[in-house]
């Protein structure tokens, strides 16, 4: 792609799907029919390079796919050179820029499902359509974990739709080429078929004791009478009493950490960043969870998304944010779909916007969408996603607290960690810091395998005596593929714990794994998945992890103590040196393996 423009038209359907998010150009300048006064004025319309993906998906949900024409068109919407939008546009793996199917299949090939017979899936799918291509693709997590394997179609159209499948058996799978699904009338623009009740996911679902999960399966995710019935808006009433001070102490004083893996103190991030002289202030709630294994907030956004919509709300009042992002992952059509429906209700509701209770809060929530990038997870790749940019990390420091989104102090969360200030406000920080619960992701080799909710310090023999193990457990991966393999389930379930014996806890991922499980092939899948979802932006991890994916087939054919040591030698190389926590963790599942499990033992 030129850094000119070349003169490529878009058909009247890309047209429209840009016209239809941005509104009609103004001018010939900006993409409109030119007419005699532009010939005589030039008019430049403001640059607007963050809508840029939200264009990108207009298109690619419209029409299947991305061509020359429409994105010159968004180019000149915009403001942004095509070369650099090209850039953007190739980064992300839901995007294609080469014609394709209006329904293309992604079948789930990651961890969970791969231990549960993704393999048999994805052969069968291959013999019916073919090796991987237009028609459909080996996928990273799709975050039906508890239901894996899992597969999940996407139709491009107005709406534009998606199918899930799962759990995906070659039998079912046949049918993903088949007719549109039927509307699931949760929001106009998209519709979901083939999901369960969100319940499902949750073992516990209904009991009393529970505290992030205690409305999901119980309350209807899309009233929100229901949801205040419920005891939804406490904790916000609360916060304003408080005060925005009031509400940090809170937090500081019930020790809540960050529960995306990095365990980061909460109340010291807000307290930073309120105390940045630079405005605006920025909020944005990472529910872009893509690390295989992980779909705790998932659950949460469709069982509970007001619960997400009110403590984003007490966040920002707390830092002083008039405006927060929710960036979701674009394989969570439902998710989407409930978010988009509690926000617009809360804001017709004065629950979002100006005056916001009638205490003078005025902010609001803008729902943007990834487009399947494991990397815009990080925090900083967000910001970069969202600007319109290669979601690509950026060296720290400055840290976000100081210059964030747009450059300005900012703020990042994650849904777990966000959704936890309710119980906190609800119930005080002592009470809450006595008890304080902990989702987690369990799958694999159970007998009811969903997210569950632990107190902190609960071991892991007792979470998998909830879930009911199958068989004899040869081994469990916490952490997910950035995690590490573990024999002792006796393993206090707390960050603290789970460092001492030289694990994570990370995001919450508990993949149980028996003795039917080919782990050389499981490794394989590890180097892989961190291969392609490396942004290739520092060397360490750019060649790191195809080097460490080439050692792993050698491997795997031929033990070899030379594949062995140079395995040792990039994985501390790609740890020591690498911009981002994804080429830092990415030999961390390798190590352990070899170490602990003994996979490559002569």
């Amino acid at each position: 792609m030129d850094l000119r423009f070349r003169g490529a038209e878009p058909s009247p359907e890309e047209r429209a799907a840009v016209d239809d998010l941005l509104g009609p150009p103004g001018t010939a300048w900006d993409g409109g029919v030119r007419t005699d006064l532009d010939l005589r004025v030039a008019a430049r319309a403001e640059a607007a390079r963050d809508l840029l993906l939200p264009a990108l998906h207009a298109v690619n949900d419209r029409v299947g796919w991305i061509s020359e024409g429409a994105l010159e068109y968004i180019c000149r919407r915009l403001t942004v050179p095509p070369a650099e939008a090209y850039g953007v546009a190739t980064f992300y793996s839901l995007f294609s820029m080469e014609p394709r199917p209006k329904r293309v299949l992604h079948v789930c090939t990651d961890l969970a499902c791969q231990a549960r017979g993704a393999q048999g899936v994805r052969d069968r799918v291959a013999e019916r359509f073919g090796p991987p291509g237009k028609d459909w693709h080996e996928s990273p997590c799709l975050g039906l974990c508890e239901r894996a394997p899992a597969a999940l179609a996407l139709e491009a159209g107005q709406p534009h739709r998606a199918e899930v499948y799962a759990p995906a058996t070659p039998g079912t799978i046949t049918t993903v080429t088949g007719a549109a699904p039927a509307t699931n009338g949760h929001a106009p623009g998209v519709t979901v078929a083939g999901e369960t009740p969100v319940e499902d996911a949750v073992p516990q679902a209904g009991d009393p004791g529970l505290v992030l999960l205690r409305r999901v399966g119980v309350v209807d995710p899309a009233s929100l009478d229901d949801y205040r019935a419920a005891g939804g808006y406490t904790a916000l009433r609360r916060a304003f009493d408080l005060g925005p001070a009031g509400v940090i102490r809170e937090v500081l004083e019930s020790g809540l950490v960050g529960r995306g893996g990095a365990a980061f103190p909460t109340g010291r991030k807000w307290d930073a960043a309120a105390r940045q002289p630079d405005h605006p202030h920025y909020l944005v709630c990472n529910a872009d969870e893509s690390e295989p294994g992980t779909f705790k907030d998932r659950v949460v956004l469709e069982g509970d998304p007001y619960a997400l919509v009110e403590a984003m709300t007490i966040a920002a009042y707390a830092t002083g944010c008039a405006k927060g992002y929710l960036y979701v992952r674009g394989e969570y059509p439902r998710a989407v779909a409930r978010l988009q429906h509690a926000i617009a209700t809360a804001r017709s509701r004065g629950l979002l916007g100006d005056d916001i209770l009638g205490k003078g809060l005025s902010f609001d929530i803008e729902l943007r969408r990834g487009a399947g990038a494991y990397i815009c997870g990080e925090e900083t790749a967000i910001f970069n996603s969202i600007e319109g940019h290669r979601g690509e990390p950026r060296s720290k420091p400055p840290f976000p607290v100081e210059k964030g989104l747009f450059g300005k102090p900012t703020v990042v969360n994650n849904v777990e960690t966000l959704v936890n200030v309710l119980p906190i406000l609800e119930r005080g920080a002592q009470a809450y810091a006595a008890a304080e619960p902990k989702l987690f992701c369990v799958s694999g080799a159970v007998e009811r395998p969903g997210v569950y909710e632990l107190t902190f310090g609960a071991t892991l023999r007792e979470l998998l005596d909830l879930a009911g193990t199958t068989g004899t457990t040869r081994a469990v991966l916490l952490g997910g593929a950035a995690g590490a393999f573990v024999t002792d389930l006796d393993i206090p379930l707390t960050f603290q714990g789970t460092r001492d014996a030289g694990a994570t806890l990370g995001s919450g991922v508990v993949l149980v794994l028996d003795d039917t499980v080919d782990l050389k092939r499981l490794l394989l899948r590890i180097a892989e998945f961190f291969r392609d979802e490396s942004c290739g932006q520092c060397v360490p991890c750019r060649v790191g992890t195809v080097r460490q994916e080439e050692a792993l087939h050698r491997l795997s054919r031929r033990v070899d103590d030379s594949d062995l040591v140079l395995l040792r030698e990039v994985g501390q190389t790609m740890r020591d040196a690498s911009i981002c926590g994804l080429g830092q963790t990415a030999w961390n599942a390798v190590e352990s393996a070899i170490d602990r499990l003994g996979v490559f033992n002569r």
